[in-house]
Order: structure tokens, then sequence, then C-alpha cells
């Protein structure tokens, strides 16, 4: 029996662009998932929308908040529900490249890694090619990602056999980097990066904040407030991010050729 691999997917108002994400996963050539959708209390139509899909596939099942509670208690309920050997993220306005699953469920079942990630590319609000790809690095170590977030949420998967569960903490932004470090602290392996293009994200307004004061913010939050750092101790941290996100990561970001 091939492991199971529980999909989470954290939703509010996504009705315009939910099911790409969905048929994406279910033209995944791995076919032993499920896929846990959390409604974060969407005032549109999506529930309308997903009511064909939950009721045509098992595999597909909704839960919903009464009250809208943000995307990590939406994410955190859906590792709850989840039931698989393996789980793996994909926000509702992102999509998967179809072998995705296949090739990180090898990665996984090979031993070598309990977490993988992968590179993906750019596309605009309808789904169109930018031209931009992110590249990742081969291997990921803990100190590495502590640095700076090499992990696309929507690339990522875990063994949450070996892990147990990770439940992220409840931050406005960047709770999925505090997710991924966990999953990396627990192992005693480093994460495998996938070179090939294995997900698209969908560049909408406000994906890529230019606000510099927002963006000090909630990276200082993940060291103090997320991994309980010291004052002191964040400012060192967040100044090497900089340094890295800026000087490093962003070479990782190339045209595409």
């Amino acid at each position: 029996m091939q492991p199971l691999v529980s999909i989470i997917t954290p939703m509010y108002n996504n009705a315009n662009v939910i099911e790409k994400t969905i048929r994406s996963v279910l033209k995944q050539t791995y076919s032993n998932w499920e896929l846990l959708l959390v409604d974060d209390a969407s005032t549109d139509e999506i529930e309308t929308v997903l009511k064909p899909y939950v009721d045509k596939d098992s595999r597909i099942k909704l839960f919903v908040h009464k009250n809208n509670e943000g995307a990590a208690k939406a994410r955190n309920l859906g590792t709850k529900m989840a039931k698989g050997n393996y789980i793996a993220f994909l926000d509702a306005d992102d999509l998967w490249e179809s072998h995705k699953l296949q090739l990180q469920v090898a990665q996984l079942k090979s031993n070598n890694t309990d977490v993988c990630y992968g590179s993906y590319e750019w596309v605009d609000s309808n789904g169109k090619s930018l031209n931009k790809k992110v590249h990742v690095l081969k291997s990921l170590t803990y100190n590495k990602l502590l640095k700076a977030n090499y992990i696309g949420n929507l690339t990522g998967i875990y063994n949450s056999e070996k892990l147990g569960k990770i439940y992220t903490k409840d931050l406005k932004k960047r709770q999925d980097w505090l997710l991924w470090l966990e999953a990396l602290k627990r192992s005693e392996k480093p994460a495998v990066g996938i070179i090939k293009t294995i997900a698209y994200y969908r560049i909408t307004e406000g994906s890529l904040s230019s606000n510099k004061t927002n963006l000090i913010k909630h990276n200082f939050n993940v060291y103090r407030i997320g991994l309980g750092f010291s004052f002191l101790k964040s400012v060192v941290y967040l100044i090497q991010f900089f340094n890295e996100h800026l000087l490093v990561k962003k070479r990782l970001i190339k045209p595409i050729t």
C-alpha cells in the first residue's frame, strides 16, 4: 500500500481560483491522497463551487470555520484532521505540477529525508507564466533555514509518521516558515530539494509586498515570538536574515530558460 498524503488547503474567498487548484491535485500521477479544504468563513460562493468536487470524490473533504480565524488556525485544523503518513500544503490560489507528489513521495520513501520541497515558477492571476523560477538548494539544514525561508510552502511535504503532526503558531505572517523550521528541528536529516519545477505560485496584488516596515516586523516576530529568542538575539538574526535574503536567496530567482 502506498503512503497516504494529506494535502491541506486553507481558503478564504477564493471561489474564483479554487477549481484550478483542485484540478491540479486531481491530475496528480500519484493517487493516494486526501485533500482537506478548510474554509475560513468565506463570504463568497466558494462552498457552492466546491460541492460538486466534494460530492464526486471521497478523497476531497471540506471543513468550515464559523468565524474567520486566519490562515494559521485553518492549516492547524487541516493538520488535526489529517490521516496521512505525509502532510503537504497547497494554498487556494496556487497550482501543482502533475508529477509533484510522485517525485516527493519517492524521496520520502527512500529514507534519505523526512522533509522534501522543490522549485516553483511564478504565474499571474490568470495562471500565465511570469518567466521567473525560484530554484532550490539540493540540501537544506535547520541552520540554513534559520537564516531565511528557503521552502516555498506550496512545495513542502513532511513525514508525519516519523516527525509527528506539526502545528504552527498563530502569527499573522510567516507561520509556514516556523512550521518548516520545526520539521527540520525534529528531523535528524536535511530537507531534500527537487530541482524540477513542481508547483506554480500565483502572484497577485500584495503577494510580493514592498512594505519594508512590515517585512522587518513579521520576520522579527518569527525569531522573537515564534522561536522565543531574546530581543538582542532576534535583532542579530534579523540582520543575518536580510543579508541572506538579499545577497543569497534572491540569486535563486532566475528567468526561465
